[in-house]
């Protein structure tokens, strides 16, 4: 009996509640200002494109990283590659004829 009780207190209260939040409303600033936390709140691990964040990152980045001198450093080979024009590239199609 005392759990039909507790769950006809619980699913009335319910009811009240959604009652009350369907007339419940607030103003457009308070919506955008909402909206705009969320924005900022979900993309904080993003900040890096922020100027004065991305500052104090690589601050601390280059503090704790160990710096890369001349004689630890290995040069970068370079790569080349050769073109051919489209035109060379292009076969003429031709039927053969019997």
């Amino acid at each position: 009996m005392k759990v039909w009780l507790a769950c006809f207190v619980l699913l009335f209260a319910l009811a009240e509640l959604f009652q009350w939040m369907k007339q419940f409303s607030l103003p457009l600033p308070i919506y955008i200002l909402g909206g705009a936390f969320l924005a900022i709140a979900s993309n904080y691990d993003k900040l890096g494109g922020l100027r004065w964040l991305s500052h104090d990152r690589a601050f601390i980045n280059s503090a704790s990283q160990p710096s890369i001198t001349q004689s630890t450093a290995q040069p970068l080979q370079s790569v080349s590659f050769t073109t051919v024009p489209a035109a060379e590239q292009m076969q003429p199609c031709t039927k053969e004829s019997k």
